[in-house]
């Protein structure tokens, strides 16, 4: 675009070493005033601004104007549509996207983007709200009349006894397979109740009635949790068990009365056992002392009569030993040890055979003694 006529700058001024004025004037040689730029080269500019534009949108006159305006709103449209493909998602939630219906991806908190509709769609759970499944009883009702849940609360332990047990299942959408929940489960509590109630049933088919009432409680729950994850695990339904809490057995109310007449005998009969358990515990050890006292008494006696013999055996070897060497002495000896040991105790009458024929008169005197001192 040329800027004037001649050797003029764009200011009109001459470009020559005389007039060395800048845009701002006041140069050396100038008058120290700012000339105006000439209105024609704008006009100029502007005018085939808008015959470029013309060119763009093809046409001129109204006509072109109206299909200009069109191509605005067309453009406006669209940039409209491509912005209604931002969303944002809070930290409670995840974004599940779907391209034509279809699971596509899931997005994590934040702002994030999908194609508009009808390309992509979003749908956005929170994975933290914890839900709660009911068994057996319901918040609003009285907890002393839940005849219409008896079906579910009743049920059979290992044992064939019937019990009454009331839960309540915690659950959540599980965060890492969203999509499950969102396409696989209709009605999130038409699944998670039948899987619950069958889920401790089963359990409860496990224990004895014994156990369920006293010391078991926090296993079978535990137990009935497991159990559950791992079903809905098997029907990919995309829902996490927080917690099973159950509420305090009991047996059912028509047959409460027989069952604390059973708990009674049973009562009665571990008495009975412990007092049977004492008495033995207080006998045994006696009978324990008293046999090892006559092992011992057994095994001396032994002892006794095995030495005894064997000392008679050697004073027998010895007897003999002397009574080789001098038969007559020894024969003699024995006798007369013999005799001393027979009667030593027993009275005797000595009679002199050198006194003659007759018997000397004998006075008891010995005899008189002893019944004097017996008296």
């Amino acid at each position: 675009m040329t800027w004037g006529n001649g050797n003029k700058g764009p200011w009109g001024q001459s470009t020559g070493s005389s007039g060395g004025g800048g845009p701002k004037g006041g140069g050396r040689g100038g008058n120290g005033k700012r000339p105006e730029p000439p209105s024609h080269d704008f006009d100029e500019v502007i005018r085939k601004s808008q015959e470029a534009l013309r060119d763009i949108f093809g046409g001129s006159g109204n006509g072109g104007g109206n299909r200009r305006v069109i191509i605005l709103v067309l453009m406006a449209g669209v940039l409209l549509w491509l912005g209604a493909g931002i969303f944002r998602v809070n930290p409670d939630e995840l974004g599940v996207v779907m391209r034509f219906g279809k699971y596509h991806r899931t997005v994590s908190p934040g702002l994030n983007y999908h194609l508009p509709y009808p390309v992509e769609t979003v749908l956005i759970p929170s994975v933290t709200s914890v839900n709660k499944v009911e068994v057996g009883y319901r918040s609003g009702f009285n907890s002393n009349n839940n005849q219409g849940f008896d079906k579910e609360s009743l049920m059979l332990t290992g044992d064939r006894n019937i019990i009454d047990i009331d839960f309540e299942v915690q659950w959540k959408i599980d965060s890492a397979v969203p999509q499950d929940y969102l396409f696989n489960v209709r009605n999130p509590s038409s699944i998670v109740k039948p899987v619950a109630e069958s889920a401790l049933r089963e359990v409860i088919a496990r224990n004895d009635l014994a156990g369920i009432l006293t010391s078991a409680q926090s296993e079978i729950a535990e137990d009935t949790k497991e159990l559950m994850q791992d079903m809905l695990d098997s029907y990919k339904a995309g829902i996490e068990v927080i917690a099973v809490n159950l509420s305090r057995p009991d047996v059912p109310s028509p047959v409460i009365d027989e069952f604390q007449d059973v708990k009674r005998a049973e009562q009665e009969r571990e008495t009975a056992e412990s007092v049977a358990e004492g008495y033995r515990n207080e006998i045994l050890p006696r009978a324990k002392g008293q046999a090892v006292k006559m092992i011992e008494d057994a095994r001396a006696y032994k002892n006794r009569v095995v030495a005894e013999a064997e000392g008679d055996a050697a004073r027998f070897l010895s007897v003999y030993e002397e009574y080789k060497m001098a038969k007559d002495v020894t024969r003699k000896r024995i006798y007369l040890e013999t005799m001393e040991a027979i009667m030593t105790d027993m009275q005797k009458v000595i009679i002199d055979n050198k006194a003659g024929s007759g018997v000397l008169p004998y006075l008891p005197l010995q005899e008189l003694r002893t019944k004097k001192a017996g008296e």
